[in-house]
Parts: C-alpha cells; structure tokens; sequence
C-alpha cells in the first residue's frame, strides 16, 4: 500500500510540473462560411513584460495556430502595438471579418535550477464591423526546464483556440 501511494504522488507531481489554466468565452469562431475562409487580422499583442517583442513573438505563433485552423491571416505583427481601436478601425477598412488582439503578461524562464519557461497570455477576436468580442481566452502555463517558451506558448496557444 505504501508503494502504491508513494507512486500515486510521484505521478501528480509528474503531471502537475507542466500545467497550463485555460479560460475562454465561447468556442473560436468557424474558420469557413459557405467555403469561403474567413479574414483575421493579427496584430503585435500588448506587451506588459519586461521581455523586448514578447507581444510580436505571441502573435507570430498565433498566426500560425490560426492558419492550420484554416484561416486567412492578414498580418500587421510588424507594425508593432496600437489601439485596439485603432487595430479594429484598420481591420474593418480592410475588409476582414475578425480581428485578433491580446496582451502577454508573461514571457519568460522562471529563475532557479531547472529555469522552467513561464508564459501568460489573453486574446480575443473582434468583429470590426460592430467592435464586439466574439471570442475571449486566457491561459498561463508553464513547462519543464528543458522545454523552450515557443513549444510552451504554442501548446498554449492551440489548447486556447481548441476550447
């Protein structure tokens, strides 16, 4: 019995080292209508860390995410961070039909031994037309020390979209 619980512990402790807390709205909008993909414009995540790009970085991975969910992105990371009302006013002149705007609160390797990747971000997709959020995620996780803070957000990323 003492193995069994000493074992027990061991495997919670294994599973609980690389966790990741999602919280969404709603499901992500459908990438197609009547067989035609739907336009999402990404723009660079507002970046509360102290970590230069962490918002461009975010955004390019969640570029990527979009795509194989068959979106259409037009890409505006390199413009940098603005107003989302500003992103929504470029967004609905450009015709798309979503617009993508977040912010990262984490980005980084946590310090001690293992240096484990640490990120937390928040997106939400906006229909231009009216400004209103049609979905809304947020997510922290964090990973083992040999894991990189892209494979972590990535995972991250597609377990948002996926709810």
């Amino acid at each position: 019995m003492r193995t069994f619980i000493v074992a027990a512990v061991a495997v919670l402790l294994f599973l609980g080292g690389c966790s990741t807390k999602v919280a969404t709205t709603a499901s992500l909008p459908e990438p197609q209508a009547n067989g035609v993909a739907k336009r999402v414009a990404v723009f660079a995540l507002h970046n509360y860390t102290d970590t230069p790009d962490a918002g461009k970085r975010a955004a390019n991975l969640v570029e990527g995410v979009l795509i194989s969910k068959g979106y259409v992105v037009s890409r505006h990371i390199d413009e940098g961070e603005m107003a989302d009302s500003q992103a929504i006013a470029k967004a609905a002149a450009e015709g798309d039909d979503y617009v993508l705007l977040g912010g990262v609160s984490e980005w980084r390797y946590k310090t001690g031994i293992d240096g484990e990747p640490a990120v937390s971000l928040h997106m939400k997709m906006v229909d231009p037309k009216n400004s209103k959020v049609v979905w809304s995620a947020t997510a922290s996780g964090n990973d083992w020390g040999n894991a990189s803070i892209g494979t972590t957000a990535q995972k991250m990323i597609e377990e948002m979209v996926a709810q």
